[in-house]
């Protein structure tokens, strides 16, 4: 069996009901893989957004209310981004940061986060970098 144009289908003995079943198939199964992989993808965004965006901005540069108050760094400047180390900012973000009268600056996140999502965080902070 041959098409107007002279292609051979892969499947020339099969109806069309049979491949349409079988792709159906194919996307009911393969829909929890992608729905998997965008809640993978998704969490540090998240995390983000809840626990970090409203000090330092959803771009990282701390133009908020809250960011000009405690003058946070801009996560976007690449000298900042030199001075920052990765170990400083998990311990920052894990056991929070203090001015030197002891008065919080930035609350502890050890206890919503585990020690991998404050490590996306970072990974997170580095791609604010311009």
């Amino acid at each position: 069996m041959r098409s107007q144009a002279g292609f051979v289908p892969a499947y020339s003995g099969l109806n069309d009901t049979f491949t349409m079943k079988l792709t159906f198939k194919h996307l009911l199964l393969g829909a929890p893989l992608a729905l998997a992989a965008v809640l993978v993808a998704a969490p540090v965004a998240e995390n983000w957004e809840n626990y970090c965006a409203k000090c330092h901005g959803a771009d990282g540069k701390g133009q908020t209310k809250a960011g000009r108050k405690l003058k946070v760094k801009d996560y976007t400047d690449a000298k900042v981004q030199a001075e920052l180390k990765d170990e400083e900012m998990v311990t920052a973000t894990s056991e929070g940061v203090t001015d030197k009268a002891g008065k919080e600056k930035m609350k502890a996140y050890k206890d919503e986060l585990t020690p991998d999502e404050i490590k996306e965080l970072v990974a997170y902070v580095r791609k604010f970098k311009t």
